[in-house]
């Protein structure tokens, strides 16, 4: 804003006119300045309003991100669990009912307030989460429970100045800097693999179910926590089923839980699946989100087309979008994925000097290597429900 002098110095006693006269001089040669700075940015062939849009945009990044990790930090904790149970409560309340310090709590609900997720009430300082919110919030929800995703914010950031070193130096960061990253991955996959498995993915594939009922032998390469087998060795227990994850963790975990389901079908081996040397053995392999980040995928492939039996199946699930960055401008998930991608897919693979292939290799790259590796026959499909996965149903003959 351009003061004016005529219109102030009326304001001020003679005695102080001088002085006012000085410092109003100060801020006529300042705002002579700033117009001639804005002069200079309309003609330097800037856009204003766009440049005023990015900028807005940027900082609407910046609050969202940081109401990721505050989301993240609600599902870790159990608040949202609490608070969809709760009525209208103060922080000491809910601070009492989670077991948590209330000074945290107190701040984590200013955040929540500020971002809309929780409301809050000024007679009664009283705070509560919105049923509409809880049920995309809460592990209640799941598999609709967006917070169980929002970790990977946290899990990425953690490691930010390795990947910062990697640009710098090359090379990669490998899953043992990941130490949440099989925690994390179980849960996800809890919410969209495995409440699907049966009902959905499996028949995908023709006459699956039916063989594993009758007894098949199955191998998932790339296992995790091994859930997903052990869902499926609950089921068809005429089938044998066994498990190769890189993971010493990972599998520690799928044992334990394979033991205490009592299962005597199943077996979960550390091992790493580019070593895989075994010939015309498995009527079925399955991998769910695991050829991209190893680190020889096409060895890997290659070593799935050899296991297999003749008109054996391998099931693929990876994650959908394409091999060319112009395809996924509208992908609704693009921006995550690349991230995960850049900060944990790639660069685990790039570590072990790999081929860093990345998350986003597309679908047009996974149909080339799938046929390099000898698999002619290839279907992919969707599930209505999963906006994230492709699955590949790929037939040796």
């Amino acid at each position: 804003m351009i003061l004016s002098t005529a219109s102030i110095l009326c304001r001020f006693k003679p005695s102080n006119q001088l002085i006012f006269l000085l410092i109003i001089g100060y801020t006529e040669a300042v705002n002579s300045e700033f117009s001639n700075q804005e002069e200079t940015m309309s003609t330097n062939g800037l856009n204003q309003q766009k440049v005023e849009a990015f900028t807005e945009r940027m900082v609407d990044s910046l609050n969202q991100g940081s109401l990721a990790l505050m989301t993240s930090i609600g599902h870790r904790t159990g608040l949202f669990d609490t608070m969809a149970e709760l009525p209208p409560a103060t922080s000491g309340q809910i601070a009492e009912a989670t077991g948590l310090h209330e000074r945290y709590v107190r701040e984590w609900l200013g955040a929540m307030v500020v971002g809309r997720i929780v409301d809050y009430d000024l007679d009664t300082v009283t705070y509560s989460l919105p049923p509409e919110h809880a049920a995309a919030l809460t592990r209640a929800a799941a598999p609709n429970n967006i917070a169980a995703f929002m970790q990977y914010i946290g899990l990425l950031g953690s490691v930010e100045d390795r990947i910062v070193e990697s640009f710098r130096h090359g090379g990669g960061v490998p899953y043992s800097a990941y130490p949440r990253f099989q925690e994390v991955m179980a849960e996800d996959s809890g919410q969209s693999v495995l409440p699907a498995l049966l009902d959905y993915i499996l028949p995908l594939v023709p006459g699956l179910v039916d063989a594993l009922q009758g007894g098949i032998e199955v191998l998932d390469l790339g296992c995790g926590r091994g859930r997903a087998l052990i869902i499926m060795a609950q089921a068809f227990p005429n089938s044998h089923f066994t498990g190769y994850d890189f993971s010493e963790d990972g599998v520690a975990a799928a044992r334990a839980e394979a033991q205490q389901h009592g299962l005597t079908n199943i077996h979960f081996e550390v091992r790493d699946a580019a070593a895989l040397d075994q010939m015309h053995r498995y009527d079925l392999i399955t991998t769910f989100d695991a050829v991209h980040d190893q680190a020889k995928p096409a060895t890997v492939l290659s070593n799935i087309y050899r296991a297999l039996r003749p008109d054996g199946v391998y099931l693929m699930q990876d994650i959908a979008g394409s091999s060319h960055v112009h395809n996924n401008l509208d992908h609704p998930m693009g921006l995550f994925l690349y991230t995960v991608s850049c900060m944990h897919c790639m660069t685990v693979s790039l570590a072990y000097n790999g081929e860093g292939l990345g998350a986003m290799w597309g679908q047009e790259k996974a149909l080339e290597m799938l046929a390099e590796a000898g698999f002619t026959q290839v279907e992919v499909k969707q599930l209505p429900h999963d906006i994230q996965n492709n699955y590949y149903i790929c037939t040796k003959h």
